[in-house]
């Protein structure tokens, strides 16, 4: 696609205001996608939940989030980012706000399967910006729209505050729920008013890659090893990623005994490096090239799960002469923190690194495939 500098210049704004808004946006969905992670330590006590049970509420979330992906990407493609994302945004604060008021474990099933729409929100952002944004400069963009994971951290930080100083029977009579209850009501409000900032506060006029091209067409990709490939890498840099967001408080209260909001700051250590190093992500790789970035950032992560993997209490070592060595070996709370803040670091960068190949190898189809992952 040829681009006309002077157009260029002239769409700048229009450009940076898709990017902004649609990173609050995602960061906000992304929030609402993941708050199981925290929301679940309560949940559990109040419906006296088994450990499978509870997993399987954040499973079916994370799973609803991924299975929609690449339609969500032809959609914004075809019909514009603004639409799609609003529509999103609207239709993810129905199953938001019935959350808060589910009554048994199969409604709260239900509706955090539905919840996990939100996570399908990440495809239409990729493809909406890479619609505005020009071929040298989708790095840097889809780096600081991804940078949005951060929302994860949301409820890690406003969460346990929030439980903990909101009455239980909440406010009005009821009507605004209390305890746990009112972060997925919050959370409803916000994505609301989300919707009507976006709507209004993007461009009329959207980008339509996508739109007239044959639906085949636009599978075609598919065809090539090197996507499901990519795609393989994601899983490393990105899938890890949200199953360690949503697992980490729950592994931090049971392991190591931390309070719920210990635990969930300590969460968000990880998640910080894993997000907001995006951006850093998608420079390198602009300026090292994506291959070579994505390979040291896989270096790290291998490392400290090395680590991460060794057995607690002692490691037996066998020398070349048949004697046997013990070394002493305790994964205390902080050695395993400063462990998954640098997979951490290793998720944050590879996620641009992995992006950042797309358009080398599909600059037509950077949407689309980008939300394929």
């Amino acid at each position: 696609m040829v681009h006309d500098p002077v157009q260029l210049e002239k769409e700048r704004p229009d450009r940076l205001r898709v990017l902004w808004l649609s990173t609050i946006g995602f960061t906000v969905m992304f929030a609402v996608w993941l708050m199981f992670g925290v929301l679940g330590v309560p949940i559990r006590k109040e419906f006296g939940l088994t450990d499978v049970q509870l997993s399987w509420l954040s499973a079916v979330a994370i799973l609803n989030g991924s299975l929609w992906r690449l339609f969500a990407g032809i959609l914004t493609d075809r019909y514009g980012g603004r639409l799609v994302f609003t529509l999103m945004l609207f239709f993810t604060a129905i199953p938001a706000y019935l959350v808060s008021r589910a009554g048994s474990y199969q409604e709260l099933l239900l509706y955090a399967f539905l919840v996990g729409f939100a996570g399908n929100a990440f495809s239409v952002g990729i493809a909406w910006n890479s619609a505005w944004f020009p071929k040298e400069q989708q790095g840097f963009a889809l780096g600081v729209f991804g940078a949005g994971n951060v929302g994860a951290s949301v409820t890690k930080f406003i969460g346990p505050a929030l439980i903990a100083s909101i009455p239980p029977a909440g406010y009005l009579g009821g009507l605004i729920p209390g305890g746990w209850r009112f972060i997925p009501f919050l959370y409803a409000v916000l994505l609301v008013l989300m919707g009507f900032v976006l709507w209004f506060g993007t461009p009329r006029q959207d980008k339509r890659p996508g739109q007239g091209r044959p639906f085949l067409e636009m599978l075609a990709p598919l065809k090539y090893v090197r996507v499901w490939r990519f795609s393989l890498y994601y899983v490393v840099v990105f899938g890890a990623y949200v199953a360690l967001s949503a697992w980490l408080p729950k592994y931090y209260v049971d392991v190591f005994g931390l309070p719920l909001q210990e635990a969930a700051l300590l969460t968000a250590l990880f998640i910080f490096p894993a997000s907001l190093l995006r951006p850093l992500g998608g420079y390198l790789s602009d300026r090292l090239g994506a291959r070579r970035v994505m390979y040291w950032t896989f270096g790290i992560i291998l490392l400290a799960t090395g680590v991460l993997m060794m057995p607690e209490g002692h490691i037996v070592l066998y020398t070349k002469g048949g004697t046997k060595e013990v070394m002493q070996f305790t994964m205390n709370v902080w050695l395993f923190t400063f462990l998954v803040f640098l997979i951490g670091v290793g998720m944050g960068i590879g996620k641009a690194a992995v992006y950042k190949h797309i358009p080398t190898y599909f600059p037509r189809d950077v949407g689309r495939w980008g939300a394929w992952w």
